[in-house]
């Protein structure tokens, strides 16, 4: 099954020449998403569809055609998906102020003339013909400290600010969410391989985000799903953000396949609590009183030895309901179920479950 109406721009800026460069996470999370639209196994979009742009190919030149490029091939019916993992800066000051996308080849000497501002950038989102527009964000935010993408440049403030978004987001059926409100910093945290925010994207678009049943993954589950994980990964410190003025529908953003094909060539062994363990420790990642998952299959919290990590914790927690302990109603098979009323195209769950 294909998503044949999908087209995709896809932007990683890393190792940029003049402005401070990002971790190697910007690289993949473009490569990641990159991958996920096209794979047949999970949101199925035609190969031919999806240009990835990564570093120099990612100059202000490069983006330019490729954005041109998307604007004339694109249709009425089509949706059109656009993701930037990098830089991006403000500009002037005051009710002047505005952001803009920093390509690879930006000039600190000359900001204005070599960015791509957001009224350009709007523009060229105008013409775009699609009646379904997605556009996701991924971008630096200034003050950050720690492991954070960026952080404050001499002189470069690093960020998009809202008003910008607002702007970019008038249009019927263009939506556009950002990793992080502008007072703060898009994360990585150390040893990911993705930033925060986009981990969890990916995983929506593997089948993690909560749908209909009918095949589609849509617009509003991917922010729903995204915006919570992110909150429960990094409490109070960064909120993903939504912005549409004029969406008249939930619209689809790929189909789901959630991994089929993964289901039929690789089933996970039977009884495999390895498995079980890392599964729940990826979608729970607080422990076993995550969402109240254990109690909702059944479990009593009490007979549990909670402490350290939320990984110790399903380590501990599952060992125990292996050797019958945890509470007198769950079992494995409850909390497989449980975790499915809450992911039902998970397809390492799916796998599990039919085993």
């Amino acid at each position: 099954m294909k998503f044949e109406n999908g087209r995709a721009l896809v932007i990683g800026i890393a190792r940029y020449r003049e402005v401070k460069s990002l971790p190697e996470a910007v690289l993949n999370d473009a490569r990641d998403v990159s991958a996920v639209l096209q794979s047949d196994s999970f949101c199925g979009f035609a190969a031919s569809n999806v240009t990835l742009l990564l570093d120099d190919k990612a100059t202000s030149a490069g983006i330019r055609n490729a954005l041109a490029n998307l604007a004339s091939a694109s249709k009425e019916d089509d949706t059109v998906v656009i993701f930037f993992s990098g830089h991006g800066a403000r500009l002037g000051s005051g009710a002047s102020e505005t952001s803009a996308l920093v390509p690879f080849d930006c000039s600190r000497k000359d900001l204005n003339q070599s960015t791509i501002p957001e009224r350009e950038f709007s523009a060229v989102l105008q013409a775009i013909k699609a009646r379904r527009l997605l556009v996701l964000i991924d971008a630096c935010h200034a003050g950050g400290v720690g492991q954070l993408k960026t952080e404050q440049d001499d002189d470069v403030q690093f960020g998009f600010d809202e008003k910008s978004l607002d702007r970019l987001a008038e249009g019927t059926g263009r939506v556009i969410i950002a990793s992080s409100r502008a007072s703060e910093t898009s994360l990585v945290l150390p040893g990911a391989r993705n930033s925060v925010f986009t981990d969890q994207l990916v995983r929506a678009l593997k089948g993690n985000a909560r749908t209909m049943g009918d095949g589609l993954i849509r617009v509003f589950e991917v922010f729903n799903f995204v915006s919570e994980q992110v909150k429960r990964t990094v409490p109070g410190r960064q909120h993903p953000i939504f912005k549409a003025s004029d969406l008249e529908d939930n619209f689809p953003v790929a189909v789901d396949r959630g991994g089929s094909k993964a289901l039929t060539t690789a089933p996970l062994p039977q009884n495999d609590w390895r498995d079980l363990e890392h599964i729940m420790a990826d979608l729970y990642p607080a422990g076993p009183t995550d969402q109240a998952i254990w109690s909702r299959a059944g479990g009593d919290v009490s007979r549990l030895s909670l402490a350290g990590t939320g990984r110790a914790n399903w380590f501990a927690a599952l060992r125990t309901l292996r050797l019958g302990g945890g509470g007198r109603g769950i079992n494995r098979e409850t909390l497989i179920a449980a975790s499915l009323e809450d992911y039902p195209h998970h397809a390492e769950l799916l796998a599990l479950r039919n085993l």
